[in-house]
């Protein structure tokens, strides 16, 4: 579906050059865009480099071991039709250690692997299971204590204090991830009460 979307805005603003008689504008923002992408990319690599390698010397020193043991109360009272053991535990915990340090583009592996593991666990291959439906609400409203990805783009772009945004994203994500915990308790016991 995005593709679509995405194919009818170029063919739009292809057609609204035409029609003004300014298809060279098309030209020079395909060419400013593309180059502005790979300045961005280039500065986001840097700082998700360096906060791979911390979480890398993080899991060397035991602290994302310890950090799953203090999750996992948490993951287990989320997910309770998930058994402590199952592969999937394990990427739920590593999904979720990966969002609490901003680091969206580490946690999203984790989490496609944690939704294939759930998928076995699921009796219904055509509709999502709960324990699907929980890790997307906590993996979209993404509980962060340090938004790293975003203090990068905020230092690529040359914020004055990057890291200003710590204290309102930790608040709004707290509010979010609220928000969909209440929301998923909600509509598993309107689904329960349905089945009954």
């Amino acid at each position: 579906m995005i593709n679509y979307i995405w194919l009818f805005m170029i063919i739009s603003g292809v057609i609204a050059a035409v029609l003004q008689g300014r298809v060279d504008l098309v030209t020079v923002a395909a060419l400013n865009g593309a180059k502005d992408a790979v300045a961005v990319c280039i500065g986001l690599i840097s700082i998700l480099v360096f906060w791979l390698g911390m979480m890398r010397i993080a899991q060397d020193a035991g602290l994302l071991v310890k950090l799953s043991k203090l999750l996992r109360p948490i993951a287990s009272f989320l997910f309770p039709s998930v058994p402590p053991n199952h592969p999937a535990m394990g990427y739920i915990l590593s999904n979720m250690s990966a969002n609490l340090f901003g680091l969206g583009n580490a946690a999203t592996p984790m989490g496609i692997k944690a939704m294939e593991e759930l998928q076995k666990l699921n009796h219904q291959s055509d509709k999502a299971s709960p324990a699907m439906c929980t890790l997307l609400a906590l993996n979209t409203s993404g509980l962060t204590l340090v938004p790293a990805t975003m203090i990068g783009i905020r230092m690529e772009h040359g914020s004055l204090d990057p890291t200003s945004i710590i204290g309102p994203t930790f608040l709004a994500t707290v509010c979010a991830t609220t928000v969909a915990i209440l929301l998923d308790r909600f509509y598993r016991k309107k689904e329960m009460k349905t089945h009954f």
